[in-house]
């Protein structure tokens, strides 16, 4: 299953109220939808619930990092540089499939940071026909320099926890990173 934000978005918000028109009459006893037993898996709802929450605990994560980021590219271009940065060169039919967006809207993109130097094509060596997207030495430079600083944002917010979460945090890096692996390998079946 693809988690997408908008996905995590409507997880974190189980935790919000129960709208008034979906509270019980007064009288009739409460009944709260997350104690039940989840009919699709038969898990108790409170295993559900911790998935839930570690998945808005995410979210709210990296909404945090993007309001401490800079916006002077798209989201969209900024995955695509990152692909890039991850897995080297690729075609735009590759990368439109990768980020899930058109070919169309991909090969937009693709000529934007292409005039802002952080992209070029290129020939690809196997197939001379076959025309490949390659970050530039401008690209590598923006891509590393954002993500230096997004670890910086992390890294002072870490210092602030008290040291049983900091090591609690640091014992869950091993499941963060399988949760990119899995992710990637959903998005690039190929594993390029």
């Amino acid at each position: 299953m693809h988690i997408d934000a908008a996905m995590l978005l409507s997880m974190s918000m189980s935790s919000l109220p129960v709208p008034p028109d979906e509270q019980p009459d007064a009288g009739e006893p409460r009944t709260d939808r997350r104690d039940a037993e989840q009919p699709s898996t038969g898990e108790p709802a409170g295993a559900k619930e911790g998935v839930l929450r570690s998945a808005g605990a995410v979210y709210g994560l990296l909404a945090t990092l993007l309001r401490h980021s800079s916006r002077d590219l798209s989201l969209t271009s900024l995955a695509t540089l990152s692909t890039l940065s991850r897995t080297g060169p690729r075609r735009i039919t590759d990368l439109a499939a990768v980020e899930g967006v058109t070919q169309p809207s991909v090969t937009t993109l693709v000529t934007n940071l292409e005039r802002a130097g952080l992209v070029e094509r290129r020939s690809d060596p196997a197939d001379r026909r076959v025309v490949l997207v390659a970050l530039t030495d401008a690209g590598a430079d923006y891509i590393h320099t954002r993500r230096r600083s997004s670890v910086e944002v992390f890294s002072a917010l870490i210092e602030l926890l008290p040291p049983d979460e900091a090591a609690a945090l640091a014992a869950a890096v091993p499941a963060l990173e399988r949760l990119r692996a899995l992710d990637d390998a959903h998005r690039d079946p190929a594993g390029r």
